[in-house]
């Protein structure tokens, strides 16, 4: 009969190299400090590796680099699905997502309907912060991170430069989340984002 261990390491090696796996993923095995102990035990063995508290992986291999960490947006991406939430990202990371910045911030900040929390990856740290739902309402991925963008950068501090590459984004957004989205921004964004819309609808 297969142990705990074996079951879990089975169970990760059937997902592809890079997947992320949370202690609530093998609770059908055994308590969660059962699965814990599991995990710990495959990682003293190099058989996986711990991205954080709680969260495990075996890592996709790069035949120059070797073991590639997954990215702090793919491990949101994990805790969105575990917990059903829903998040969007923030200042300098949607700045940096949308190439209005070239800094990558050491803190990576997400509003979240969901728990708030922090996860630790070494220097690095996620930040999950609690949000009203009208700032999670946008509907879409472009169109939700030019606003937190501009936010970021603020009505007196946006450039021309800033404008035309966000406009050049938009025009990949679908034009019903576009038009959703731009009557949740403030008034000084929604200005910005009524030029990536057929503009005869405004004249």
């Amino acid at each position: 009969m297969d142990s705990i261990d074996d079951k879990i390491i089975k169970k990760i090696k059937k997902a592809k190299r890079g997947s992320l796996f949370f202690v609530e993923d093998f609770l059908r095995f055994g308590s969660a400090k059962t699965a814990s102990k599991a995990l710990e035990r495959l990682t003293a063995k190099g058989d996986i590796s711990r991205v954080s508290r709680g969260i495990y992986s075996r890592m996709e291999i790069d035949p120059i680099i070797g073991e590639l960490k997954p990215s702090a947006e793919s491990i949101a991406d994990a805790i969105r699905k575990r917990d059903k939430a829903r998040i969007m990202a923030t200042g300098a990371m949607a700045l940096n997502a949308l190439g209005l910045s070239t800094q990558i911030p050491m803190n990576v900040v997400y509003l979240t309907d969901g728990a708030a929390r922090r996860i630790n990856l070494g220097k690095r740290k996620i930040v999950f912060k609690k949000a009203a739902p009208k700032n999670l309402a946008t509907i879409g991925k472009i169109s939700g991170l030019v606003i937190q963008a501009l936010k970021a950068i603020g009505k007196e501090k946006v450039t021309e430069e800033d404008i035309n590459i966000v406009l050049k984004h938009l025009e990949s957004e679908n034009e019903y989340r576009l038009e959703h989205d731009i009557r949740l921004a403030p008034e000084w964004i929604r200005i910005i984002m009524r030029k990536a819309l057929n503009s005869e609808k405004y004249e």
